[in-house]
């Protein structure tokens, strides 16, 4: 068996395999390419599993391409879906063309020699095709009847489906024969919702210019319970910082169960299979400790963030439960702070009322709305315990005027007893 086969086996990463694929792989250096429609101006952690498909065949000396979609994104793609997706405008791909790229960059060598990785974009062949050329060279070599049994088609049929979407597996499949012609380009990968548009190209090869071509696809990871997987509380997790902090992408993986963890410990690092398996052992003998968990948050972090990234999320982590200092705190960038605290209760006072606030008990009923305490004597009762601090300071002197400095020049944080957070926002 070919060492990159046995690798996304172990890894649990292969779905399909067409025969052959194996003896093309151990045969010579072969071109591999995964697509990637822009539909949004981020990638999110789903696209990752095709994206690791593409890592581990450089990894194993192969040449992968990246194809991003300027063409097929005006088409739609409409394999697992229940409805059409809305077309975007030609400005709208390219932004969003130009934002994938960046983060693809990250994972893929571009500059290693002969194997080095390749972005390629479908608009570049199809902008100047003919819808006359393209059903006369393309679609004459494949059946209506062939298109109407793939799956992605046979699922939307009693809901409809346009002609645009009918016609996603011939603009897909045309990119393989393209890439086979131009780039030597043999193998096609994705996910496995992909192999009808995938085994549409080899096809089209094979019928159009008799030539060989393979295809393999990666399952589409669910989580151990069933449910749907790349969604948070907040919807999708995005690799794009501004729409997923790297404080709750970090936290998402972190909460993952043990059965799940185990799962994406192999799918979405490259930690080797003994050291993973001794972090099972390690794991499996103290649960609590989260040790698989953290392993693969902190893997995961870094490589689609980056290593002072996935420090500020630990430590934005530990501020939480309570391990951290007044520095800590401060040293929180703005969004970090608000991923941190977005589920606390919060309330928004004026520079002034601050600056009125006689003492502590003051500031913690009546000027903040009797939201942290719902009276002067409540909040004296608690303060008088030594259970309520600023800005993880324990507040000593309930009856001197606080002085409290803002975290961001206009924020302020009380923690009552162990576990209750109120954030407070200063307005001028």
């Amino acid at each position: 068996m070919s060492e990159l086969i046995k690798e996304l086996q172990w890894r649990g990463m292969i779905h399909d395999i067409m025969p052959g694929t194996e003896e093309q792989l151990d045969k010579e250096q072969t071109t591999g390419y995964v697509g990637f429609d822009p539909t949004a101006d981020s990638l999110h952690i789903g696209n990752l599993v095709p994206v690791m498909l593409l890592v581990h065949l450089q990894k194993a000396g192969h040449k992968p391409i990246v194809l991003v979609g300027g063409a097929t994104g005006m088409v739609g793609d409409p394999s697992g879906k229940s409805s059409e997706r809305p077309m975007l405008s030609e400005d709208l791909l390219n932004h969003n063309l130009e934002s994938q790229k960046k983060q693809l960059r990250k994972f893929l060598d571009f500059d290693c020699g002969e194997n080095s990785a390749q972005i390629v974009n479908n608009y570049d062949w199809f902008k100047n095709f003919s819808f006359l050329d393209f059903i006369r060279e393309v679609g004459k070599h494949i059946t209506v009847n062939y298109m109407m049994a793939k799956d992605s088609v046979k699922n939307r049929l009693e809901s409809g489906m346009s002609f645009t979407e009918f016609t996603y597996q011939l603009v897909q499949g045309y990119d393989f024969l393209h890439l086979n012609q131009n780039y030597d380009c043999k193998l096609q990968m994705g996910g496995s919702d992909q192999w009808g548009n995938i085994v549409t190209g080899t096809e089209l090869i094979r019928r159009k210019i008799q030539g060989e071509a393979f295809a393999m696809t990666a399952p589409l990871i669910r989580k151990a319970d069933g449910s749907k997987f790349g969604k948070s509380e907040g919807g999708n997790v995005w690799l794009d910082p501004k729409k997923t902090s790297p404080y709750k992408f970090y936290q998402f993986w972190l909460n993952t169960s043990d059965e799940d963890a185990s799962n994406f410990i192999r799918v979405f690092t490259l930690i080797p299979k003994e050291k993973i398996e001794a972090l099972e052992a390690e794991h499996n003998e103290a649960p609590n400790l989260r040790i698989l968990q953290k392993a693969l948050a902190e893997d995961i972090t870094v490589r689609v963030h980056s290593e002072e990234d996935l420090k500020t999320a630990i430590k934005a982590s530990d501020i939480l439960f309570g391990k951290s200092t007044t520095e800590d705190l401060e040293s929180l960038d703005e969004d970090t702070l608000l991923s941190v605290f977005e589920g606390v209760p919060q309330v928004q006072i004026s520079k002034a009322d601050l600056d009125q606030a006689e003492n502590s008990i003051d500031l913690l009923s009546v000027v903040t709305q009797e939201v942290i305490f719902k009276s002067k004597g409540e909040a004296r009762r608690m303060l008088q315990d030594g259970g309520v601090s600023i800005n993880k300071e324990k507040i000593e002197d309930m009856n001197a005027k606080p002085d409290i400095r803002l975290l961001q020049d206009k924020y302020f944080l009380v923690q009552k007893g162990k576990k209750n957070y109120y954030l407070i926002s200063i307005t001028e």
